[in-house]
């Protein structure tokens, strides 16, 4: 949030799993075009904030597996837990909010009584949440018996069923739309609160995020039953809450993310190796334009282009995933732009990273295409060697 001198003109408040992150896209390119999208025009004066049910251990395995981008703010555990920035600063004040009448070991208690709650694992369970796999026929019956004994003994809690198998038991005052009212309170008290909030999730556990007053909300296309029939019983007709339809692509941050997709896959094997992708390699790096390696080492920039073909399926059958993040770009003239970001490469269990500029320009006789004319690149600090010379581009 440092980027920020006043109000965020946007918060974008997302869930992860089958919101932002489509685990039915195995090459991430609806994420990826949020993220061009994101850091080419709102990065600089907005604020991005995951809201996932996803305990903090498993948020960060996520976070390995796909692109995402670095939030501003996370909410995790199913509103039990606020962290901030790329630290994961927690808010102690929050974590003590959630204890008024809260007692987890009456919770395990009670729930040890019901054969039909079998325990997530141990990752899954947080001070403020204790969650279970409950079968979709015996959820609604389970939970009204657990509600009833639980306020008998004096606990204020309140249970979520979510995505036909999931029951989390947590404080009351906890959930993502009250740890949402929590953040926009205490943003406006800082006198950093948003002009606009966007909400988007899919599941039982996100509708929450839809009744908190003066958001917006997009349920995305694949909403879970749950949210549906919360929709219909609550918030049918509303004027704020819509489906999205449409995806927009972005250029030129669009074409650097596009052309590291690309890049992963050839080297994956996943591509053709055929005379039409090599004829796209050389149409977008410029002949007499240079490379920085981040070793230090200045090359032409068109000697990439037999190095990248010599590689096609080095990496096959072994874990490679390539990504940038904190993309950014400014016009430096008319038609030519300057791209910034970091450069994410994960081969087997090594983990490198480049901080990356990229000078591109329109081409002539096609302006939404684009020529790579220099490139820039460092190593981000613990994330690679001054003297590794395999790191490519």
């Amino acid at each position: 949030m440092d980027q920020l001198n006043g109000s965020a003109n946007l918060m974008i408040v997302s869930d992860l799993d089958f919101t932002m992150v489509d685990h039915d896209d195995p090459e991430n390119l609806a994420l990826l075009r949020f993220n061009a999208l994101w850091e080419a025009y709102y990065r600089h004066n907005s604020l991005l904030v995951f809201s996932t049910g996803r305990s903090p251990t498993i948020y960060c395995e996520l976070r390995k597996q796909k692109p995402l981008l670095t939030p501003d703010i996370t909410i995790m555990s199913v509103g039990t837990e606020i962290t901030y920035g790329e630290s994961m600063v927690p808010d102690d004040r929050w974590e003590h909010y959630l204890n008024h009448k809260w007692n987890r070991d009456i919770v395990l208690e009670e729930t040890a009584r019901l054969p039909e709650l079998v325990l997530q694992s141990e990752t899954e369970q947080r001070p403020h949440k204790v969650s279970f796999y409950l079968d979709k026929t015996k959820a609604s019956k389970v939970m009204q018996t657990l509600s009833r004994c639980l306020e008998k003994r004096g606990l204020d809690v309140k249970i979520i069923y979510s995505n036909g198998i999931a029951l989390d038991i947590l404080p009351q005052a906890a959930g993502k739309g009250q740890a949402l009212e929590f953040l926009l309170g205490k943003l406006k008290a800082d006198g950093s609160g948003p002009l606009n909030t966007l909400v988007c999730g899919d599941s039982g556990n996100d509708a929450e995020l839809f009744t908190v007053p003066g958001v917006y909300g997009v349920m995305v296309s694949n909403a879970q039953e749950e949210l549906l029939q919360w929709y219909a019983e609550n918030a049918a007709g509303s004027p704020k809450i819509i489906h999205a339809t449409e995806r927009k692509s972005l250029r030129p941050c669009h074409e650097v993310v596009m052309f590291y997709l690309f890049y992963e896959r050839w080297r994956r094997a996943e591509v053709e190796n055929s005379e039409e992708y090599v004829q796209y390699l050389k149409s977008i790096i410029h002949s007499t334009g240079n490379f920085v390696h981040p070793s230090g080492v200045d090359q032409p920039i068109h000697e990439l282009t037999d190095t990248i073909v010599n590689l096609f399926g080095d990496k096959q059958g072994v874990q490679f995933r390539v990504w940038v993040d904190r993309i950014s770009t400014s016009m430096v003239s008319s038609g030519s732009w300057l791209v910034k970001f970091d450069k994410w490469e994960l081969s087997g269990n090594e983990l490198r990273c480049c901080s990356t500029k990229v000078l591109v320009n329109s081409k002539i006789d096609a302006e939404d295409q684009f020529t790579w004319m220099h490139i820039h690149q460092t190593w981000v600090d613990g994330f690679g060697e001054k003297d590794d010379m395999s790191w490519v581009i």
